[in-house]
């Protein structure tokens, strides 16, 4: 099975998925999980061949006119993203429909459409070697993770995240596709693999600065680095399954992704390394402060992901196999634990209808096997063997002795984690085994839907922690591999003597017990600090925000008031200005030159259109106006006729003709004269600007009449317009074929403003049949 196939079939599946989601009863509402397993089934078939060195490789033509192909590439790192991508999305699935069963088929039926489709979407991504192909998934997890967050449209809190999320991450998107253009037309190539492995001409190229900053801002907006952090917080009003999906397991750990593809490329670009390290590093801290400030148990969780991605991106930055390692190995045990708590905290939250963790206790004799689960993933979450979130940790701590850093990295990482060990306390011991706040009932108690998810996850990080040659084997090995572009010989065990790395380990759980036991404290410590509310990167976004649309209302008081003047005014002010600095700027004056000789049939038409013009402007009265305007439109298709368009002047003829008729017919209703609408200083401002406009087109024009004729263009239109579009009147072709985008928009304005207008006269039609609807009820038999 190809990877076209496999990426298909994901695509089709979600279609399939949905319909089945409509269906009644229990069985049929839990079969749409059936596509993601497959899926998974279908990747791991591929992780011996991988283990063993090998790539697997598809390519089919797209838009081959632009060089873009679908071209997808299959190595270690896209396995293990693929598999945490389907497998997760599995016991999303599951989760999700007992979840939402509560709720109208409907609704749940769109719920697991968004989340196939987002799995598609993330796979399109990871498994795309085209960077072009890539972009355009990449823009599909962002608008998908904005229906997933806004799915409750009536709440305001989700419609606020929503936008937050995808204004942010849009922007970050649009940043990245800056970049991808910039590298394809330095290398010649959009091809990842082909990039990576050109190092020596992506670091020669003169675009290389911008383009990696740019790549760097689309990374950091997707996996919510400093100061783009605040945006995942806030998306934690999406329905818990996507939190669990999207915003731990998945899509924000696409920026960390794309900075690790590029890595080994950019290896010998000592800033780009540092300022990852840089970045991780601030990242951390600025979560790690508000997982403590956070009350929402989600919230907490979020804000422990954020420290999470801080952490991958500090390693990326980073260089050597073991911090190849590192990454790969907490990517692994982070998706495995995180998502396994959200799925408790939504348990929690769906039955206790409370989200705020002081509030919360006792819930382990209501929710045994929740709490279970919830024990399982903290365990690992806090770095404790024999687990798998200890040997990620100390691969951890490894890579940053063995970099050229100083202590510094390594003691905000032992901060950060230490945080990160009373987070796991706090989302375990205090709402499961505390009675600090013991409820004496719950909505309802634990379904087999809600505990396949977080107990299997829970299960797979003491089975990673158990059994690392597995797993390394097949899994994080040969992703660290493709991350260094090298092989990679490192031992993957639990045991790895006394060393520093375990001293640090021992450290931070030590760190994290104290601070667990003085959270309470803390957290009322850091709420009084008004500083950090104040410098908040939330609420400086709102700033911003509220900025814009402020600019953009005062813009629009100026800019679109209703005054046509003043429309015209600005658009001719802008044009004259481009012009005059288009033709005066330094060495294009010498360009202007008078040419040709004098037409006196046409020169005496375009006297009369000059005559028109005056006429039209200068008339008080409707229909001296209209007769100047005539006067221009008739002598246009004449000078069209001379010169040897008959279609067009006809065509003038026609629409001329048809605009007389129909203004003069509205002139029935109207005033025979109009007053005054401008103040004699406007007038003597429109006629310096239209007089200095008609200048400068007249010198351009003269300009480019004295000119050659190239005749390059009109000699392609003739010479192709009946081979490639089987039509005779080459002016036709190039109106229906040539420009035909351009067509279709000219008739769709005109189609709109018709529809407009005769919506108009049908409803003042329906005014005349039925004059009493313009009575409001109230004021019936009043005088009016």
């Amino acid at each position: 099975m190809t990877l076209t196939i496999v990426l298909s079939a994901a695509w089709c599946g979600t279609l399939v998925g949905w319909r089945l989601a409509l269906l009644p009863g229990q069985l049929g509402r839990y079969l749409p999980a059936a596509l993601p397993l497959g899926l998974f089934a279908a990747f791991a078939q591929y992780a011996p061949a991988l283990a063993a060195g090998h790539v697997v490789q598809h390519a089919w033509p797209w838009v081959p006119s632009l060089d873009v192909e679908l071209a997808l590439r299959l190595d270690g790192f896209a396995l293990l993203f693929a598999l945490l991508i389907t497998g997760i999305g599995t016991l999303v699935t599951l989760y999700a429909t007992a979840y939402l069963s509560g709720a109208a088929r409907h609704d749940r039926a769109r719920f697991v459409f968004l989340i196939l489709a987002f799995m598609s979407s993330m796979l399109g991504t990871v498994l795309s070697d085209n960077l072009i192909v890539m972009f355009v998934f990449w823009e599909a997890t962002s608008l998908l993770s904005f229906l997933l967050i806004g799915f409750d449209a009536t709440k305001a809190d989700a419609r606020k995240a929503a936008l937050q999320s995808l204004l942010v991450t849009g922007a970050g998107g649009l940043a990245l596709f800056g970049g991808i253009l910039l590298i394809g037309m330095e290398l010649g190539s959009f091809s990842l693999a082909e990039i990576t492995a050109r190092p020596e001409a992506l670091l020669a190229s003169t675009w290389l600065v911008p383009a990696v900053i740019l790549i760097m801002l689309g990374a950091f907006t997707k996996s919510a680095q400093f100061p783009f952090h605040f945006w995942l917080p806030q998306a934690m009003a999406a329905p818990t399954p996507a939190s669990a999906y999207l915003h731990s397991a998945t899509m924000v750990k696409l920026g960390v992704y794309l900075l690790a593809r590029f890595d080994s490329a950019l290896e010998e670009l000592w800033w780009y390394g540092d300022t990852l390290v840089v970045v991780g590093l601030a990242t951390m801290l600025a979560a790690a402060i508000h997982a403590v400030r956070a009350t929402g148990y989600k919230a907490v969780l979020a804000q422990s992901t954020v420290a999470s991605l801080g952490i991958l991106v500090m390693l990326i930055g980073l260089d050597g196999p073991v911090s190849a390692m590192a990454v790969c190995a907490f990517i692994l045990a982070h998706a495995l634990y995180k998502a396994a708590l959200f799925f408790c905290a939504g348990t929690v939250i769906h039955a206790t209808h409370v989200s705020e963790l002081r509030k919360l206790g006792g819930l382990a004799r209501f929710l045994p096997f929740t709490a279970l689960a919830a024990a399982l993933a903290s365990l690992s979450m806090a770095g404790l063997p024999p687990f798998i979130g200890f040997i990620s940790k100390e691969y951890l701590f490894e890579a940053q002795l063995n970099s050229n850093w100083n202590a510094v990295p390594v003691v905000i990482a032992v901060a950060v984690n230490g945080v990160m060990v009373a987070v796991a306390v706090a989302v375990s011991l205090r709402p499961f085994f505390l009675s600090g706040n013991r409820p004496e009932s719950i909505a309802h108690g634990e379904t087999p839907g809600l505990l396949i998810g977080p107990l299997v996850l829970g299960v797979m990080g003491l089975a990673a922690g158990l059994a690392p040659g597995f797993f390394s084997r097949y899994l994080i090995t040969p992703a660290a591999a493709a991350v260094l572009g090298a092989p990679v010989q490192l031992p993957f065990s639990l045991w790895h003597g006394f060393t520093p790395m375990l001293a640090l380990s021992i450290g931070v759980v030590a760190t994290g017990a104290l601070l667990a036991w003085k959270w309470d404290a803390l957290h009322h410590a850091l709420e009084r600090i008004r500083a950090l509310s104040r410098i908040d990167a939330n609420h400086v976004y709102q700033s911003v925000v509220n900025g814009i649309l402020g600019t953009a209302r005062a813009c629009t008081a100026q800019l679109q008031n209703g005054d046509s003047r003043r429309y015209m005014l600005l658009t001719c002010l802008a044009l004259l200005g481009t012009t005059i600095w288009s033709v005066f700027r330094p060495g294009q004056l010498h360009q202007l030159a008078l040419g040709g000789s004098i037409l006196i049939l046409p020169t005496t038409l375009l006297f009369f259109g000059f005559v028109g013009a005056a006429v039209a402007a200068r008339a008080q009265a409707l229909l001296p106006g209209l007769v100047g305007v005539g006067v221009i439109g008739y002598g246009s298709a004449l000078i069209f006729l001379l010169h040897g368009a008959p279609d067009l002047a006809l065509t003038q003829f026609a629409v001329e003709t048809l605009v007389l008729v129909v203004l003069m017919a509205i002139m029935v209703k109207l005033p025979d004269s109009a007053g005054a609408t401008r103040s004699g200083r406007e007038k003597r401002v429109d006629a310096a600007v239209a007089a200095t406009f008609g200048l400068l087109v007249f010198i351009a024009l003269a300009s480019m009449l004295s000119l050659p004729f190239d005749s390059r263009l009109s000699d392609y239109f003739g010479a192709t317009s009946y081979h490639e579009a089987h039509g005779r009147n080459v002016v036709n072709v190039i109106i229906v074929d040539y420009r035909a985008l351009d067509t279709m928009g000219e008739i769709a304005v005109v189609g709109f403003a018709t529809l407009g207008v005769w919506s108009l006269l049908r409803r003042r039609r329906s005014r005349l049949q039925h004059p009493e609807v313009n009575v409001p009820s109230a004021a019936k038999g009043e005088p009016r």
